[in-house]
Formats: structure tokens, C-alpha cells, sequence
């Protein structure tokens, strides 16, 4: 029996290109696994016609993998309630809704301050946050912090929406927002994030489509 390590997986994303993957065994989309090689280059740019594939169209539009201005700022937020703590970077929020619309009482759409963390029980809470695809939340009980899960490194191509990154490939070259997960993540495709290369939900609003993966 060989007794070789297992590589981990990486992702480096390629200045004003895809996003280059290598040792990735699950490449996933809602209809089941995609069939990659052991190097594959991802669509970041919105533009492929081979999604979730690069075809070069990047080159071709000028896609800027540049983060912009008018980007939220990074920087992590403490929520100190009677049982537990939620931290949150709204600078690295893909705008998902697992929180506010899994428990609105806590994390409170259009209010002041945004998290509640007495509005709930410890387990609900804890349920929810376990529940956000970008790292943005975690909790602290007994002065101990909480985020990550256990899994397969794992590329999911959410239906018209981001990469959803799990099981902790590793990203190269790259720097992250304040409390950054390293095991789960969310990095942009529809390629208008102005927090490249992670999500911030902009895909919502230029109506980004790829129904070959929905």
C-alpha cells in the first residue's frame, strides 16, 4: 500500500483570469458531479460559454480582477449575547439569506444593530450560522470560537450564483477579510464583485444566469 499523502486541492486565482484548480476530485453543480481533470480552469468573468469552464472569453471583454471602490468595508463586528457571541464581516457577505431568512429575529434585515444574539436559543443560532456559504459568520461559546465543518474539499457551482467553496482547498495568492474562514468560502463568477475574487452578491443584481448549471 502507498503510504503518499493526498495532495490538497488549491485554487489560485489568475490576474484578469479563471480561476486555476488543481487536485480538485469534487467539482459539483445541483445536478450532480462535473466531470474535471486534475487541473481545470473556472469561469470567473461571467462571460464563458462553457460554463463553469473558462473558454477565454476574459481576454476578449478585459475582465478585471481588480477589487473596486464602493466595496463594504472588511472588518469583523462582535455580538456579545447572554449564552453566546456572533462574529460578523459584512465585508466578505455573499448576501446569501441563510440568516435572515433562517432567523430573522437575530439577524435583522434593515435594523439596528444587525444581530440580536439574545432574540434566540444557542442551538438555533448555532444552526444558522453553520448554515452561511462564506465564511462571514461564526460564534463563540465559552470563549471558544466555532465555524468550520468537516467535508471533502468540495467546488459547488450554485445555481446562477457563486462558487461555493467547502472542505478547505486551499486559496492561493489571495488575501482575506477579518476572521476569514480558510474551510468554507464564496468567490464571485458572475465577475462584477467588487470584492473580487469573493462574493458580495452583485450576482443578484445584474441578474447573472448560467442555466447549464441550474
Amino acid at each position: 500500500m502507498s503510504s503518499e499523502k493526498k495532495k490538497n486541492p488549491s485554487i489560485r486565482p489568475a490576474p484578469n483570469g479563471p480561476y486555476l484548480v488543481a487536485d480538485l476530485e469534487n467539482l459539483r453543480n445541483v445536478k450532480g458531479p462535473i466531470e474535471a481533470g486534475p487541473k481545470v480552469a473556472l469561469c470567473r468573468c461571467g462571460g464563458s460559454s462553457n460554463k463553469p469552464f473558462c473558454d477565454g472569453t476574459h481576454a476578449k471583454i478585459g475582465f478585471s480582477s481588480e477589487k473596486l471602490e464602493g466595496r463594504v468595508e472588511d472588518g469583523r463586528d462582535d455580538y456579545a449575547g447572554e449564552e453566546v457571541t456572533i462574529h460578523d464581516n459584512r465585508g466578505i457577505c455573499a448576501h446569501a439569506g441563510r440568516c435572515t431568512d433562517g432567523l430573522p429575529a437575530v439577524f435583522r434585515l434593515r435594523k439596528e444593530p444587525f444581530i440580536d444574539p439574545n432574540a434566540a436559543g444557542t442551538k438555533e443560532i448555532m444552526a444558522t450560522v453553520g448554515k452561511c456559504p462564506s465564511g462571514a459568520l461564526s460564534y463563540s461559546v465559552g470563549g471558544v470560537e466555532r465555524r468550520d465543518r468537516e467535508g471533502e474539499p468540495t467546488v459547488f457551482v450554485s445555481p446562477h450564483g457563486p462558487y461555493v467553496v467547502s472542505g478547505g482547498p486551499d486559496l492561493l495568492e489571495t488575501s482575506r477579510g477579518e476572521g476569514a474562514s480558510t474551510e468554507h468560502f464564496t468567490l464571485c463568477r458572475c465577475g462584477g464583485s467588487k470584492n473580487k475574487p469573493f462574493c458580495d452578491g452583485t450576482h443578484w443584481h445584474i441578474e447573472f444566469r448560467d442555466e447549464k448549471n441550474a
